[in-house]
């Protein structure tokens, strides 16, 4: 039931996003900050509607760098939210009930962190349920903030570009 109506919230948004096609920026910002907030991303499917936004791109009615821009600004502010929360709360932000329900989940994120280092903020963003936690985890545990910032930005500009350019490539292959 909850799968069907995210589909036809889904399908209302692409629907909305091909008729107003000076949308597609904000929309993709706005998609991509709240898939880069924790507990939210696991709600939101953020992903499947940049995939369709860039579908929607492939048609030609808007312009690609724009959008894309604004998806990669979207997701790293989403992020450097996060890190800024995880690095002014502390490990007290762990004992949230929301975050609390999830241990696992936190504990994969601080493995990850703790194997990866900074190239972590960078591979988390390909990884479903790790990039809605390892930004605040890495604040949690004290990441230098200018190697944060650094990954964070570069790995958001490389993420919008994967989501958008397959169905942008796809749709252009079909004009």
């Amino acid at each position: 039931m909850l799968f069907e109506t995210f589909h036809a919230v889904q399908d209302t948004l692409v629907e909305f996003a091909r008729a107003h096609a000076a949308w597609l920026a904000p929309l993709g910002f706005v998609f991509a900050f709240l898939k880069s907030l924790p507990l939210v991303a696991l709600v939101v499917p953020g992903t499947a509607l940049l995939l369709s936004i860039g579908a929607i791109l492939g048609l030609g009615d808007s312009a690609f760098v724009p959008v894309w821009l604004a998806i990669a600004i979207g997701a790293a502010l989403g992020d450097w939210v996060q890190y800024a929360c995880g690095v002014r709360f502390g490990p007290g932000l762990l004992q949230s009930k929301p975050l609390r329900k999830r241990p696992q989940l936190l504990h994969r994120s601080t493995v990850f962190i703790q194997r990866w280092g900074v190239l972590s903020i960078v591979l988390c963003r390909f990884f479903g349920p790790l990039r809605a936690t390892v930004p605040m985890i890495a604040g949690i545990c004290g990441m230098r903030a200018a190697a944060f910032q650094i990954a964070n930005w570069a790995s958001a500009f490389l993420w919008a570009a994967a989501l958008l350019l397959p169905g942008w490539w796809s749709t252009r292959a079909l004009l």
